[in-house]
């Protein structure tokens, strides 16, 4: 890929021959598309928060709190939007981040949103509760694969999908904090809606001889649902943990491993000590505490406590290149991309994917050219002032 930008010289040469593109080239005209496409209750597990939803509007909001400032008269020829994080390489400071159960929007979609981003070499994070089997999709494309662990009770459970993943060649393990029980979430709950009690999203547990031993499935998983969703229920979040169980995981796991979910400058400082290498500022996209700081806000206190210690990634709010911009400005190595990808698979499969990729990439060269930025390693807090 000479340059990201190209995609926006495509669509325009495309459009001497009034071909114009499939899906919209401002991703956040993507949500209300796709909420014609999905179910109420597919839409609205994606498209929910906790409570209120004050968390996910105060995500996008800190965006607007700052504004970028362009430098003019810098050679800006030759940008280069490569990093390499936690020994990945890839093209853009862009990974798609760890969404749980997309089969609800798209069959096979683990499989399309592997292909798309293999073929662009952008890092796809697979969660554990996804709707594909960690193997299948490790296989259904080349491209740089980290893995989410949702840290289950059991321990033997958990030893076993972190060995599957190493074993299927994911490098990176990515552990979530902040999800050992689901918050109050309100649209679910009006529709009463949990995809997991119909056994959506447990292909990996359904599939792991550890939880099928342990919970005493012998025959074709399909045939005891009843029994494997109600073990599930029982070990999914595991509330005891605390950093000292870090040490146990780190035996388990040789590659880097990743807290996602840090807010506060002293869990991240834990982190450090701990021995992690990396971390991802991250509310879960306003899903899990409403009234929680702003994932935005919360970066640059972070980056000052730890910024030289491990590699910060960010999450939360993410829906344009420019926002991609000031995440990196303010400290992130790296951003996780969420809701934008899954109306991209919901609206066009491995394409519409493609599409939200190609897009962000552009807007961010776009963005830091016209800034007067080659390189994200450039940016800093200069590149900003506070609205």
């Amino acid at each position: 890929m000479a340059s990201m930008a190209d995609y926006h010289n495509e669509i325009y040469a495309a459009g001497l021959g009034d071909v114009r593109p499939a899906l919209p080239t401002d991703l956040t005209r993507l949500e209300p598309l796709a909420r014609r496409r999905l179910s109420d209750t597919a839409y609205g597990y994606v498209a929910g928060s906790a409570g209120t939803g004050a968390t996910n509007r105060a995500n996008r909001a800190a965006f607007d709190h700052w504004r970028i400032v362009p430098r003019f008269l810098r050679d800006v020829s030759q940008p280069d939007l490569g990093v390499t994080v936690l020994g990945t390489t890839m093209p853009a400071p862009v990974i798609l981040g760890p969404i749980g159960v997309l089969g609800i929007y798209h069959r096979d979609a683990e499989l399309h949103v592997a292909r798309a981003a293999g073929a662009l070499g952008t890092p796809m994070i697979l969660s554990t509760v996804s709707s594909t089997r960690m193997e299948d999709v490790a296989t259904a494309a080349d491209g740089p694969r980290w893995f989410q662990l949702y840290w289950p009770r059991e321990r033997d459970i958990a030893a076993s999908l972190v060995e599957r993943a190493r074993t299927a060649g994911f490098t990176t393990l990515v552990v979530t904090l902040d999800t050992f029980r689901l918050a109050w979430r309100p649209r679910d709950l009006d529709h009463g809606f949990l995809p997991f009690l119909t056994g959506d999203g447990l292909t990996n547990y359904f599939t792991d001889p550890a939880f099928r031993r342990l919970a005493g499935i012998e025959g074709p998983a399909v045939a005891e649902y009843a029994v494997a969703i109600n073990y599930w229920t029982t070990i999914f979040g595991n509330p005891t943990l605390t950093w000292a169980d870090l040490a146990w995981l780190r035996e388990q796991w040789s590659g880097p491993i990743v807290l996602k979910g840090i807010q506060h400058p002293g869990d991240a400082r834990r982190a450090v000590d701990a021995g992690i290498d990396g971390i991802v500022v991250s509310n879960h996209g306003g899903r899990q505490v409403d009234g929680a700081i702003a994932s935005l806000d919360a970066l640059p206190s972070i980056v000052d406590a730890v910024g030289d210690h491990l590699a910060i990634l960010f999450d939360s709010g993410i829906r344009t290149g420019s926002d991609i911009a000031k995440a990196l400005a303010l400290g992130a190595k790296a951003v996780l991309i969420g809701r934008p990808y899954v109306y991209g698979l919901a609206l066009g499969g491995e394409a519409g994917v493609r599409h939200v990729l190609r897009t962000l990439y552009t807007e961010l060269e776009l963005t830091l050219t016209l800034a007067g930025i080659t390189r994200p390693a450039d940016l800093s807090t200069d590149f900003l002032s506070r609205s």
